[in-house]
């Protein structure tokens, strides 16, 4: 009897470990807020996302307010659509707000920077940013640098 009583408490106490462990895995990864979604959904087009996932932050004057629940491309217009989720607490973000592609540190994951507008009305659930900024891919900027130096002529020497 004494035996089943120690292998019992050793379950139980394995049982809780495995628990505690995967609470932390979840919260460390922030995969446990993926089901609670209360806030609201907003979409904005961009020409170019670069490395931009889903679950990416989106901030305001660098405060996370949400994530990126959605990366779609429009088959008509050639662009991606983006859906943003916003946290309900921000629900006073003027309509003219407009949202770039951002990139933490040179080489850092990208996100969405919203910047407030001055409208007197605020976007809700469904609401479409109108001014975006693609993101800024390095390779081409690198590429574009080398593409117009070489194509510099050395000045001409005067005799």
């Amino acid at each position: 009897m004494r035996q089943k009583h120690l292998e019992l408490m050793v379950g139980i106490f394995v049982a809780l470990g495995l628990a505690a462990f995967l609470l932390l895995a979840l919260k460390v990864s922030d995969i446990a807020s993926i089901g609670e979604d209360k806030g609201y959904r907003v979409t904005a087009r961009f020409e170019n996302i670069g490395g931009l996932k889903i679950r990416a932050p989106v901030t305001l004057a660098g405060v996370r307010i949400g994530r990126v629940t959605g990366i779609d491309l429009d088959p008509q217009r050639f662009e991606a659509l983006v859906t943003l989720s916003i946290e309900p607490q921000y629900d006073r973000l003027p309509a003219d707000s407009s949202a770039s592609i951002l990139t933490s540190g040179l080489l850092g994951e990208q996100y969405v920077g919203l910047e407030p507008g001055g409208m007197d009305d605020h976007l809700k659930n469904g609401s479409a940013l109108k001014l975006t900024q693609s993101a800024l891919v390095l390779e081409k900027l690198i590429g574009r640098m080398f593409t117009d130096a070489a194509s510099r002529e050395p000045p001409a020497k005067t005799p």
